[in-house]
């Protein structure tokens, strides 16, 4: 097992020798301002048999050229993943339950297993709290085999796409000073300026066929700091539940009004469920990816205000409830810019970057991505909240009302069927005098 701590300083961030002092079994840290990020890595044996994996029946040449599977569930609160690290994972280690317990305010957790290191990784995110970081990191015989503690700053690098980084690090109970260290490498995530914000909204009321509304502040139009010979464009990454979907038919249009009227380009990339009529108990899967390609304003003119971009969605019929509504929660998109790389850059090697994000696998190996901040929320959650109208089921007459519609519906297609076949029964009768009346004539001539 080894663990990885690394905390990253921003630029203009000032920093004491004082403020981390390396002991036989410790690091100690105190008031440190910046960004945390805590990697555990676990061998599979190791691991409780609840989550370890066994051998693919799979050839392992099929399992490498088998399809990338996506996957979304909302997951308001980490708690239960907490709860069993604590049971399974950390036992009576209060230190190690001390850790976890930090996962419930971390801004980003991440679970990812490799084949071929066979190794399960969590890792965590955080800001940084009020007054900086202020602990003891320390090696214990029951915990990981290795702890790695990293301090750096980031500093402005030679090139555009390029991060640079330089500060200390340390093996915690094997060295015995820290080490300074100095590094630069490409990378394909870079941060926008803050102003470059972005908000999402649906126009009130929703109802059956909502429209998705994101807002690009001004700040957000502006080009990336790459090369001119760089192509760049805007897009956004959509995950939709299987309760909502886009009209794959309407949305990849070529039409250009119809791109126009919505600030759209195009339909990029498209996965998962797009049945234009099943509800949402049909729905076998949880839903559905959309990439678009979004417009910025023409010939890069500035702007005062928000740019909108309007993607037109729609809601499956959802089970019937007691109070006539059900709620469909639907995560925020991504927007980005994507930039294409300089040939000669080389992409891999960046030990900070998040890999298998969904649309990162859809853009070239050369392609850098520059993202934009997401402005507001409602209580800091990036997930805007649906009120749908479904059939209403009362305790007293829900059942009768349930009934009656079905009764009802029987009834309509019965009387409809009905008249058609009184329809075709007077057409077959009309043309039956016809022929009766034309035999006839012919007789009496």
């Amino acid at each position: 097992m080894r663990r990885r701590v690394t905390f990253i300083q921003h630029q203009d961030t000032s920093f004491e020798p004082n403020q981390a002092d390396l002991t036989s079994d410790a690091l100690s840290i105190r008031n440190l301002d910046a960004v945390r990020e805590d990697r555990l890595s676990v061998p599979v044996d190791e691991l409780p048999s609840e989550v370890s994996f066994t051998t693919s029946p799979i050839p392992r040449a099929e399992r490498l050229a088998s399809p990338v599977l996506q996957f979304h569930a909302l997951v308001p609160s980490p708690h239960n993943l907490v709860e069993f690290v604590q049971g399974e994972l950390c036992g009576r280690d209060e230190g190690c339950r001390s850790q976890a317990a930090h996962a419930l305010s971390a801004d980003s957790i991440d679970l990812s297993y490799d084949g071929m290191s066979r190794a399960l990784t969590l890792s965590g995110l955080w800001p940084s709290p009020e007054g900086g970081w202020t602990e003891v990191i320390r090696k214990r015989d029951s915990g990981p085999d290795q702890v790695e503690v990293g301090l750096f700053g980031c500093d402005k690098a030679p090139d555009l796409e390029e991060l640079k980084a330089g500060g200390l690090m340390a093996d915690v109970g094997e060295d015995e000073k820290l080490k300074p260290t100095i590094f630069s490498f490409p990378s394909r995530h870079h941060p926008l300026p803050p102003e470059a914000t972005y908000t999402v909204s649906f126009s009130p009321p929703a109802g059956l066929h909502p429209t998705m509304t994101i807002s690009l502040s001004p700040g957000s139009l502006n080009r990336p700091p790459v090369s001119p010979e760089a192509y760049c464009g805007v897009y956004t990454y959509l995950t939709l539940p299987s309760s909502l979907f886009g009209d794959k038919y309407q949305l990849s249009t070529a039409d250009p009004l119809f791109l126009q009227s919505h600030n759209l380009v195009a339909l990029r990339a498209l996965s998962g469920e797009t049945d234009l009529e099943a509800p949402d108990w049909a729905v076998p899967s949880w839903g559905s990816n959309w990439l678009f390609e979004v417009a910025t304003p023409p010939g890069g003119q500035s702007r005062s205000d928000d740019w909108n971009i309007t993607i037109p969605l729609h809601l499956r019929y959802l089970r019937p409830s007691e109070s006539g509504y059900r709620s469909s929660s639907v995560p925020w998109p991504v927007v980005f810019w994507a930039c294409t790389a300089g040939e000669e850059t080389e992409m891999g090697g960046n030990p900070f970057d998040r890999v298998n994000l969904g649309w990162d696998r859809l853009f070239g190996s050369q392609t850098t991505f520059h993202q934009l901040h997401p402005s507001g929320g409602e209580a800091g959650r990036l997930v805007e909240e649906l009120r749908v109208p479904v059939l209403r089921l009362n305790e007293n007459d829900g059942i009768i009302r349930t009934k009656a519609i079905e009764l009802g519906t029987v009834a309509v297609v019965t009387l409809g069927l009905l008249w058609v076949l009184w329809k075709l029964g007077m057409v077959v009768r009309s043309g039956g005098d016809e022929r009766r009346r034309r035999d006839k004539g012919k007789k009496e001539q």
